[in-house]
């Protein structure tokens, strides 16, 4: 499992009985994970001290209950990347922190590659990825069905002092995109993406990702130019087995381009409890990486 180190503005305080307790810069938050099904004593006195708590519904959703007054919106730092945050629904705050190990990732690679790059950005967010690469020195192609997070990764840009760059903003199915660059004839040299198990574009299109995941890495790969550095599929979706991800990658993405895929877990480091929890798994093939 790939850990995230030296994320100051963010840490996991506590995880037990299906919660987390976080800091977000200032902001401590209590949101709840299913994945912690252990009910160990609360470790840390923060447990006390929560701005908000998010409660889930037995019908579905849930809302946020504010303990102490919460900013409508805040930031956080991770190395020379600025995040602005907000409680929105579903528990979320329009970020991913166990990302930043993949942030840099393919910040590295793009440095290294000492010449201009082009990186493709699908279901691309808030923009973690796409203000990481913009900022190691790429441009970036950024694609989201969401009029609004779109925004919100345009704030993300500003804040981050990369509003400048070489970007394009997208309000797409990524579905649709794709096939619509492939046939232009468009590629790129690095592709990241992160579907939903399940979404809708922004005309209504339905996403399910065990039933197009397929059809997208086929497309997809004929996106990857020639000289493609990285390819990177991040999933949040349970019921895939990594096992399976690895090998749709490496025979759909990789295979003729030289190296392999590899696909592991990545998390948060819990600091009461000295464990990681896990927060998804990376599909990753750099080229040239054995």
């Amino acid at each position: 499992m790939r850990a995230v180190i030296g994320f100051n503005d963010y840490e996991l305080l506590d995880a037990t009985a299906g919660e987390r307790l976080e800091r977000w810069g200032n902001i401590i938050l209590i949101r709840p994970d299913p994945q912690i099904i252990w009910e160990f004593t609360k470790s840390d006195p923060r447990w006390n001290e929560a701005h908000a708590v998010y409660h889930r519904s037995s019908s579905g959703g849930g809302y946020w209950e504010n303990l102490k007054k919460v900013p409508d919106a805040w930031s956080i730092e991770y190395k020379d990347l600025t995040f602005n945050l907000k409680p929105m629904g579903f528990k979320h705050t329009g970020l991913f922190p166990e990302q930043a190990v993949n942030w840099d990732v393919m910040s590295e690679t793009i440095k290294k590659c000492n010449r201009p790059v082009k990186v493709l950005n699908l279901f691309a967010y808030t923009g973690g990825a796409t203000i990481a690469c913009l900022k190691a020195g790429a441009s970036v192609t950024h694609v989201d069905a969401s009029k609004g997070m779109v925004s919100w990764a345009k704030e993300n840009a500003i804040s981050s002092g990369v509003a400048d760059g070489n970007i394009r903003w997208l309000v797409d199915d990524c579905m649709k995109f794709c096939a619509r660059e492939l046939r232009r004839g468009n590629t790129y040299d690095g592709i990241v993406m992160d579907p939903p198990s399940y979404g809708r574009g922004p005309n209504g299109e339905v996403w399910k990702l065990d039933e197009q995941l397929y059809e997208l890495l086929d497309v997809v790969s004929g996106l990857l130019s020639k000289d493609a550095i990285f390819f990177l599929l991040n999933s949040y979706t349970g019921g895939l087995s990594p096992s399976i991800l690895n090998f749709m990658v490496d025979n759909m993405i990789v295979k003729g381009r030289g190296g392999s895929a590899s696909t592991d877990e990545i998390g948060l480091p819990v600091t009461s409890k000295k464990i990681v929890l896990p927060c998804g798994n990376t599909t990753l093939w750099i080229k040239d990486k054995k």
